[in-house]
């Protein structure tokens, strides 16, 4: 009897690690949704573990100082162009003014492969800032990759926080 007991504990246990590691196609859904969760929540602040982690209060933009982006992706989307075009009007107001456009990733990947990923999401904030008419010797790209997240944690809604560019005011030029 406690040898049946035991063969199923371990039998469901082992069930309910597998499924935890491998969520494929469905978790990718599910982060992509995330994205809009946040970006659909940033009317005042993101909060997690009921601390604000984004506000656009501290930020000298109206819109925010921050652009999520889908799973392993760096496409400037419709919400994300809102954003940059409201920074690129602030900028263009503001023209003694330096940023630093800031790439994150999630924890998942390679470190390489987060920076790279990092650089590419923070040059493609850049680069729609330009299109917009901002001197692009006035923005300076970094890639945090995963080394620098916005928040921790190991669930879809702080990888999808941490897919992010953020954009801040040089400290010098404040």
């Amino acid at each position: 009897m406690m040898n049946t007991v035991l063969k199923t504990s371990f039998a469901a246990i082992a069930l309910l690690l597998l499924s935890a590691c491998d969520c494929g196609k469905e978790c990718g859904k599910m982060m992509i949704d995330d994205v809009e969760h946040v970006n659909d929540a940033k009317d005042d602040a993101v909060f997690v573990n009921g601390k604000p982690v984004a506000s656009t209060e501290d930020s000298a933009f109206e819109s925010g100082d921050s652009v999520y982006f889908g799973y392993d992706a760096y496409k400037v989307d419709s919400h994300a162009q809102k954003v940059l075009k409201d920074q690129a009007a602030w900028l263009k107001a503001h023209p003694e003014k330096k940023i630093v456009v800031e790439g994150r990733c999630d924890e998942r990947g390679t470190r390489e492969y987060n920076l790279a990923l990092g650089e590419r999401r923070a040059n493609a904030a850049k680069d729609y800032l330009v299109a917009l008419g901002v001197d692009a010797n006035r923005i300076q790209t970094l890639s945090y990759g995963k080394d620098k997240p916005v928040v921790l944690g190991s669930t879809p809604m702080a990888w999808a926080l941490n897919r992010v560019s953020t954009t801040r005011i040089e400290c010098g030029d404040k």
